[in-house]
């Protein structure tokens, strides 16, 4: 009871632009609907299609059948791969078991895997920047994995030590700190010279826009509040991008979770939302703290995203 009357008052709530589904993720979620409507469920997906457990809910309501590994799958059905990518081990793992594959990578994961071969089969060692733990890296490093070493942060960047030194590359997962992966990447160009990279940096135009959202709101805020689930890498770091502005910020997977004593004294609160979010569930945050009292609502202003990609021929 003490909680709920110390998180009651007028309060203005501040909105990041951009927030919630960016191009890749609105391409994968519509690719598994899609594949529902055209071959009927059950659909088969390797993975979460997106880190976003209620993305994932909705869709299994459809018809979705989630699975950790291709195995799972019985054969002949249809299966999905999920926006971050997979191996060429998977691939031919689903062509053995007779799946009708169909491919929801994002196209700018793609693009980094096409790097990873372009460098590796030159013979380049590459740096490949981000987070061993997380899929889209599995699925790059598998690319060529006696190649490819991952580099987690500043202090493994300055001790790697690739089979030649004159013959390195690197590239990015997309979905990390601008900021971090920038100072990762300075180490290594100071140790290796001769090290190659993407034309531009491989972190997506997503990712980088709500992060330079969160960041040009979080200044003016008490509290920062970035929708998301735990396991999706890029909301993670817009509460990184936020708790480095010098503000508490929270992560929260939708308003029922938001910890109603984070809330008192708080007059001024920042809302954004991951990639993978769905923009419903802003609304309904927004909507839930009207109920503790009087909110004012200001949307920061952007550049419109206006980036679509393509669906794949199987479900075009």
């Amino acid at each position: 009871m003490d909680a709920w009357s110390d998180a009651l008052g007028e309060r203005e709530v501040l909105l990041a632009s951009p927030r919630s589904f960016c191009a890749g993720v609105d391409r994968a979620i519509d690719v598994v609907a899609r594949a529902i409507d055209r071959y009927g469920a059950p659909v088969y997906v390797r993975r979460q299609i997106v880190h976003n457990a209620h993305v994932v809910r909705e869709l299994e309501q459809r018809g979705a059948v989630f699975v950790t590994e291709v195995d799972e799958v019985p054969p002949g059905q249809v299966l999905v791969f999920a926006a971050h990518g997979v191996t060429p081990a998977v691939r031919a793992e689903a062509d053995a078991r007779g799946l009708s594959v169909i491919d929801a990578t994002c196209p700018l994961v793609s693009k980094v895997h096409s790097e990873v071969r372009r460098y590796t089969g030159r013979g380049d060692t590459v740096f490949l920047i981000g987070h061993g733990d997380h899929e889209e890296v599995e699925g790059t490093v598998g690319e060529a994995p006696g190649n490819v070493i991952v580099v987690e942060d500043v202090a493994a960047a300055a001790r790697v030590a690739p089979r030649d030194p004159g013959r390195v590359a690197y590239a990015m997962q997309t979905t990390l700190a601008i900021d971090e992966a920038e100072q990762i990447a300075g180490v290594l160009r100071e140790r290796f010279p001769t090290l190659q990279g993407p034309r531009r940096d491989d972190i997506c135009y997503a990712t980088t826009n709500r992060q330079q959202a969160v960041r040009a709101i979080a200044r003016e805020c008490d509290l920062v509040l970035v929708v998301g689930s735990a396991n999706s890498s890029n909301s993670v770091r817009l509460v990184e991008v936020a708790q480095r502005e010098g503000v508490e910020a929270l992560l929260v997977d939708d308003a029922g979770q938001v910890d109603l004593r984070a809330l008192k004294g708080v007059r001024r609160i920042g809302i954004t939302a991951g990639a993978s979010a769905p923009p419903h569930l802003v609304d309904e945050l927004v909507h839930c703290l009207s109920g503790l009292g009087p909110v004012t609502v200001r949307e920061s202003q952007a550049e419109p995203e206006n980036i679509h990609f393509t669906l794949p021929r199987e479900v075009s």
